[in-house]
C-alpha cells in the first residue's frame, strides 16, 4: 500500500503543473535575466510576470515583490531591514512567543549582539494573540511589530487585522510571516494591513529554495546583502529564475481553488479529530478549532511519547511529526505548546498531522484503523500511564 504523507506544515511535494512551468528555465530557457540578449530576455519576461502574478495572488503591486530563497531569508530581510534603516540603537520591536524560530532566533539575535529591546507578548490556551497586549506592548521607540499570520505547529490564525490597525494608529511598521497560510487561505496585504509579508513556495506545492517578501511601496528597508542591483537592489544574485516561475505558478493554482480545497480539508480534519476523540481516550486537541489554517491538526495523546507515535506511524507508512522541522532533533517540549500552557508531559505526547492536496478520506480511515493500537501498545509499555499529567 502506498505511503500516506500527513506533514504538508513541513514540506510540500511540488505539484506536477509547477514542474512542467519550472523545466523550460532549467534547459532551453536558461539565460541570466540581467543579461542584454534576447535569451536572456526570455527569461527576464518570465520573472516580472511572476512578480505580477504573486503580487496579483497577495492583491499587491508587482513593484513590492522581493523574491529571496525562502521564508527564513525573507523574515531576516524584513525584520533586520527595517531596525537597520532605522539605527539598531534604541529601538524596540514587539512579537510574541509563538513565532517560528526564523523570528525568534533573528529578534535574539538582535537583541542580545546589539541591544535591541525585544517584548514578546504570551499566547492565551486557544494559541492565539491578543491584540490588546500588542497594544500595551508598544512603545514610543518601536520600530516593527512581527506577528506570524498562522502558526507551523498549531495552525492557529492570528487576529491580524485588529493588531495591524493598533499599530499603524501608532505609526508602527507590521510584518508577518505568512509562510503557512498563503496559499491555505485569502492572504491580502491590505485586508491584513500589515507592511511586509514573508512566503515560501515550497509550503504551497512549489519548489524548495525561493520565497518572496512583500514590502508595502513606502517602507525604509536597508538590503542584507550587497553586490548587484537585482530585486530593485534588495537582494543581489543572479536571479533564480526556475524557482520564481515555480513559486507564481504554485501560488496561483493554490488561489484558484482555495475555497473548494479549504473546506475539503476542513471536513477531513474534523472527520480526524472526531475519529481519534471516539477511539483513543485520553486525548486533547491543542489550540482552537475554529481559528485553524485548513489541514493542520495538532493532538496531544497523554502517557505516550509523541515521537514513539510518529515512528510507529512511520512503520505503518504514514509520514507525520511532532511539530517544527526545524526543530526535531530538540529533546525540549515545543516552545508553542508550553506557551499556550500545555503542560511540558502533554506537549512531549503532542503529534502535528498536516493534511494537503492529495490527501483522502481514506487515509483518514486508514490512519484511524492503526492510530488506536499504536497508542494502546505504547500506552502498555509507559510509566506514567494512570498518573496525573
Amino acid at each position: 500500500m502506498a505511503p500516506v504523507y500527513m506533514d504538508h506544515n513541513a514540506t510540500t511535494p511540488v505539484d506536477p503543473r509547477v514542474l512542467d512551468a519550472m523545466l523550460p528555465y532549467f534547459t532551453e530557457r536558461f539565460g541570466n535575466p540581467s543579461s542584454p540578449y534576447e535569451l536572456a530576455a526570455v527569461t527576464r519576461a518570465a520573472v516580472d510576470e511572476s512578480r505580477k502574478a504573486v503580487a496579483d495572488g497577495l492583491g499587491a503591486g508587482p513593484e513590492s515583490i522581493v523574491f529571496t530563497s525562502g521564508g527564513t531569508e525573507s523574515d531576516n530581510m524584513a525584520i533586520k531591514g527595517v531596525l537597520f534603516s532605522r539605527g539598531l540603537e534604541g529601538s524596540h520591536v514587539v512579537s510574541s512567543v509563538i513565532e517560528h524560530h526564523a523570528v525568534l532566533r533573528t529578534l535574539e539575535y538582535l537583541r542580545d549582539r546589539f541591544g535591541v529591546a525585544v517584548t514578546f507578548v504570551p499566547a492565551d490556551t486557544e494559541g492565539r494573540i491578543d491584540p490588546d497586549a500588542v497594544a500595551e506592548a508598544i512603545r514610543p521607540e518601536t520600530a516593527l511589530v512581527t506577528i506570524m499570520h498562522a502558526n507551523n505547529e498549531s495552525g492557529i490564525i492570528q487576529p491580524l487585522s485588529e493588531i495591524s490597525a493598533i499599530a499603524r494608529e501608532r505609526g508602527v511598521l507590521v510584518h508577518t510571516d505568512a509562510v503557512q497560510s498563503v496559499g491555505k487561505i485569502p492572504v491580502l496585504v491590505d485586508e491584513l494591513g500589515v507592511d511586509l509579508l514573508s512566503m515560501s513556495a515550497h509550503k504551497l506545492y512549489g519548489p524548495k529554495g525561493v520565497g518572496a517578501l512583500y514590502v508595502r511601496p513606502g517602507t525604509q528597508l536597508d538590503p542584507l546583502s550587497q553586490g548587484g542591483g537585482h530585486e530593485g537592489g534588495m537582494r543581489p544574485g543572479t536571479e533564480n529564475t526556475a524557482g520564481i516561475v515555480g513559486l507564481a505558478k504554485a501560488l496561483t493554482i493554490a488561489n484558484d481553488h482555495i475555497a473548494a480545497e479549504e473546506a475539503r480539508l476542513c471536513a477531513l480534519c474534523d472527520s480526524l479529530i472526531e475519529g481519534v476523540l471516539e477511539t483513543v481516550p485520553d486525548v486533547l486537541v491543542n489550540g482552537s478549532r475554529r481559528h485553524r489554517i485548513p489541514g493542520t491538526v495538532n493532538l496531544a495523546f497523554r502517557h505516550v511519547e509523541g515521537e514513539s507515535i510518529v515512528l510507529s506511524l512511520d512503520m505503518e507508512g504514514f509520514a507525520v511529526s511532532t511539530g517544527s522541522a526545524c526543530t526535531t532533533d530538540s529533546a525540549e517540549p515545543s516552545h508553542v505548546l508550553s506557551a499556550m500552557g500545555v503542560s511540558p508531559r502533554d506537549a512531549q505526547g503532542s503529534v502535528r498531522f498536516g493534511l494537503g492536496r492529495w490527501t483522502t478520506a481514506d487515509d483518514v480511515e486508514r490512519l484511524l484503523d492503526v492510530l488506536p493500537g499504536i497508542v494502546e501498545r505504547l500506552r502498555a509499555m509507559s510509566p506514567t500511564v494512570g498518573r496525573t499529567p
